[in-house]
Formats: structure tokens, C-alpha cells, sequence
């Protein structure tokens, strides 16, 4: 994804031993509150040691990515948010943290926030081989949890983001484009959907996540010829009408 999509800024929530975080070669802000990293980072990275939630409820979380910018780069790029030093605005996001639903949940809306509508949400361990697996309270070696969840609710709250399952191994991912920072439903419906979507162990996990039914293969999804034109819709800074023509181009790939 790092290759592909060529991001200008990362942020990843879950560092663990920082394997993940070692492939970034930009700006970049990591998030885990019991890091132990043991590889070595080639990255301007601010290191955070805090949940999640105790990050994004900070003033300004994101000012590392701020400070990083090069005004010189901005205008060469034709970026006015970065010209402008307006908040800068998260372009790759990888969330792997707590594998409970709420958190992937407000993990989300909290990276969203800080989101354009071309920027790329991927969530890790989202699809589960067994029930086992999905487990709240984790018992098994390869652990999801029941962060698959947050898939059906982004489908069902809110059609207007495209949710693209993929094969990954051992546990998928979920790749999110079209990030609306300005819609609130998921946090008008909060309450409302924990009632509905938290349930105790074992997990009723639908038969087509077990069996990655909708999912795509990663080359597939690399290999699309969407990537340009997301690209140069990001660099642009064009407005959120362009995701239709986007939209259109990755449903053609993705089904």
C-alpha cells in the first residue's frame, strides 16, 4: 500500500515491536501504549505511548504532521491545506489496536476525523478463520477479536463509504476510501449500535466472513488501475464530487 498509493503521511494505531511501522518512509505518527519496538525506523516518526482514545481527545494531536511539512513541497505539489497550514490531514492510516469492536470503532471515527475523502483507511485482522478467532476474550494464538463487526456497521450507517474486504493472511484486512470527516452519524448512533453489535462469546460470525465471500485478492486490489486517479485527486486537493468517478473505478475491481 505504502508503494502503491505513495502517502505523503502515516499513522498507525497498534506499534507492537514496529514491523509495520518500519516500512514508512514518511512523516509519521504511531500510537500503542505498550510499544516494544526492536527494529530499526526510517522514519520522522513521533512515538506515542497512549491509548487511542487518550491521543485523538489531545488539542492538536496530529501537529507532528504539521511541523513536518515543507512549504516549498506544498506549492510544488499545488496542496492548499498544507499551504495554507490549515490541520493537516491523515492520507494513510493502518489501525490495528485493541481487537475489541468499540475501540476498532472509535478508532475509526477518530481517524476519519482527521480524513479526506481520498485518503486510505485500512483496518487489520478483520476477518476471522474461525470463531474461535473472533472471540472477545481471547483464547487462541491468531486473535481478531470481533472487530469484523465494524464492516457491517460501516456498510449498513454509512453507504456512502466504499468497504473493500481483502484477503490478506493470516486474519484480512479492511481497506475504507471515501472518508467524510464532516458526517456524525456513527456518533449520533454510538450507543445505539454498541446495544446492538456487542454480544457476549462465542460470536455469531456470518458464513461469508468465515469464507472471505466478498473479499479481493491483495494484488488484485494493488494491481488496479484506480490508484492514478486517487492519487492525483489527493495531490490535487480536488473536492469530494471526484470520489464518484474514483468510486466507480474501484466497484469495477472490487465488485
Amino acid at each position: 500500500m505504502h508503494r502503491v498509493y505513495r502517502p505523503r503521511n502515516y499513522l498507525e494505531i497498534g506499534v507492537n515491536d514496529g514491523r509495520s511501522l518500519a516500512i514508512s518512509r514518511v512523516p509519521s505518527v504511531a500510537i500503542d501504549p505498550a510499544f516494544k519496538v526492536v527494529t530499526s525506523i526510517s522514519c520522522d516518526v513521533h512515538l506515542v505511548k497512549a491509548t487511542s482514545d487518550d491521543f485523538f481527545a489531545r488539542k492538536d494531536p496530529l501537529v507532528h504532521l504539521r511541523r513536518g511539512r515543507n512549504p516549498f513541497r506544498a506549492l510544488a505539489r499545488r496542496d492548499p491545506l498544507q499551504m495554507l497550514g490549515g490541520d493537516p490531514k491523515l492520507e494513510l492510516s493502518f489501525i490495528d489496536g485493541m481487537h475489541i469492536f468499540e475501540f476498532a470503532l472509535r478508532d475509526f471515527m477518530n481517524v476519519e476525523k482527521h480524513s479526506r475523502w481520498n485518503s486510505v483507511i485500512v483496518l487489520d485482522d478483520m476477518l476471522p478463520r474461525n470463531v474461535d478467532e473472533a472471540a472477545r476474550d481471547r483464547h487462541t494464538r491468531e486473535w481478531t477479536g470481533d472487530v469484523y463487526k465494524v464492516a457491517a456497521v460501516l456498510r449498513r450507517f454509512r453507504p456512502d463509504l466504499l468497504v473493500v474486504e481483502v484477503d490478506t493472511t493470516p486474519t484480512g484486512v479492511v481497506v475504507v476510501f471515501g472518508a467524510d470527516p464532516t458526517n456524525t452519524v456513527l456518533k449520533q448512533k454510538y450507543d445505539a449500535i454498541l446495544e446492538e453489535y456487542v454480544t457476549e462469546d462465542p460470536q455469531d460470525v456470518p458464513e461469508e466472513v468465515l469464507a472471505r465471500k466478498t473479499a479481493v485478492s491483495p494484488d488484485a486490489l494493488l494491481g488496479a488501475d484506480f490508484w492514478p486517479a486517487l492519487i492525483r485527486a489527493r495531490n490535487l486537493n480536488r473536492s469530494r464530487s471526484a470520489f464518484a468517478d474514483v468510486r466507480r473505478r474501484i466497484e469495477r475491481v472490487t465488485g
